[in-house]
């Protein structure tokens, strides 16, 4: 064959960690809708757009009354405002979670409590929490983590016993259930990210809080702009966290395809559960789970790996093309800037332990089942080479060595070859 008659090697297609791609061109022309009706209104801030925005979300998540913001960490922190936390107060939540959680109550002057972990949800462990509250708690933050709600029923009756209030961290959990109730309605508070890689995601930054508690939502609509009510009349000092009209009017364009986009996602993290099992690397990896009852929305789907493997299964990935993340590698109550709060290592055992053994892969809802198992192929291949060279460390001179001490060789004879056995 000529030179120029070679075929060329087949090059593998990147497997995106994030693709919004297709999301994006199934939704084009209500996009470009919304934006241009927001251009044409010229009402860029506030406006009958968010209004329409906070009443589809508020509907969606089951609750009297949606308050749209700048972004997830600040309906965190307005929710931590309107309950009035400050110095002297503490807040339990989990330290295991993006740092926006603990972020929003130490910027309060309240101090994060952190409880540990489940080690099969990663979220907080209500016998953890039940552990650390004090006379001085003053709210519950509980993270719905990567789409799987906690164990809220337990967590409201802890709360309910000692009247505290609870702000559901519903960041990546939009549409996520619980016992037939949504993310967001099931405490006091909810707080939602809308951050473009969320599985409802604007075109920037966007939040929003959910609740039922009229007083508390009349509250929020005022400490989102400056505490300000009516104009330039300031009752209180809030922030200038208002949600931009373009970003709620994309939001509200991509509501009515979050169902199809939630069911993709379930379907990918099924398929997932199916190719691993067929792999066989159930030696290897953990997988995730949804607990009966729940509704998990998978804005990740997180595996388990040896810590002595986690890393370098995730430079594998990375050199074949495939996007993988760690979330998180080092707990809040690890992290420098919480030192002064006295952690030490080994404080919450469950919580380092998954620090160091959780790896990300993608789960986008355009994921291919051709990609998936590319995925997974290469995971299990990746713990074939390995399970191979253990092996060969075993067969090697280090283990004729044992050998040889353990059945020493009389003088008169010589060790049999390899080849020989």
């Amino acid at each position: 064959m000529a030179h120029s008659d070679v075929a060329p090697a087949s090059v593998k297609q990147p497997v995106r960690f994030v693709d919004l791609t297709n999301q994006h061109t199934l939704a084009k022309s209500e996009l470009q809708t919304a934006i241009l009706r927001v251009l044409n209104s010229q009402q860029f801030i506030l406006g009958p757009e968010v209004e329409q925005c906070e009443h589809s979300i508020a509907s969606h998540s089951g609750t009297e009354y949606a308050i749209g913001c700048a972004s997830g960490t600040d309906a965190l922190l307005l929710s931590l405002m309107a309950l009035e936390l400050g110095p002297g107060d503490e807040v339990i939540t989990s330290p295991y979670s993006f740092f926006a959680t603990a972020s929003s109550i130490w910027r309060t002057g309240a101090q994060p409590v952190f409880a540990d972990i489940e080690p099969d949800t990663f979220n907080l462990d209500p016998k953890s929490v039940e552990s650390v509250i004090s006379p001085r708690t003053r709210a519950i933050v509980p993270v719905h983590l990567f789409g799987h709600c906690a164990d809220m029923d337990t967590l409201n009756t802890l709360a309910s016993a000692h009247q505290i209030p609870i702000i559901e961290d519903a960041a990546q959990a939009f549409s996520a259930e619980y016992h037939n109730r949504r993310a967001g309605s099931l405490g006091t508070l909810g707080a939602f990210s809308f951050f473009p890689t969320k599985n409802l995601g604007a075109m920037g930054d966007a939040g929003a809080i959910t609740t039922s508690d009229a007083t508390l939502a009349k509250r929020l609509q005022r400490l989102r702009v400056h505490g300000m009510e009516p104009k330039y009349y300031h009752s209180e000092v809030g922030l200038n966290s208002r949600l931009d009209a373009i970003q709620a009017a994309v939001i509200s364009a991509k509501l009515p395809f979050i169902e199809t986009w939630t069911q993709s996602r379930r379907d990918n993290a099924e398929q997932y559960h199916q190719l691993f099992q067929t792999h066989e690397t159930s030696p290897y990896i953990t997988l995730p789970l949804e607990k009966p009852g729940c509704r998990h929305v998978w804005n990740q789907y997180v595996i388990r790996v040896p810590q002595d493997h986690r890393d370098a299964l995730k430079d594998h990935l990375h050199n074949e093309g495939i996007g993988c993340e760690i979330y998180y590698p080092i707990p809040l109550h690890r992290q420098p800037c919480f030192s002064k709060l006295g952690y030490r290592e080994g404080s919450l055992p469950i919580s380092e332990q998954t620090a160091k053994e959780s790896l990300a892969l993608p789960i986008h809802p355009d994921l291919t089942i051709d990609q998936q198992d590319r995925v997974v192929s290469e995971i299990a291949a990746y713990f074939d080479r390995i399970q191979k060279q253990s092996r060969n460390v075993l067969r090697g001179p280090a283990y004729l060595r044992r050998v040889q001490e353990s059945h020493p060789v009389p003088e008169n004879e010589t060790p049999p070859s390899r080849s020989q056995g």
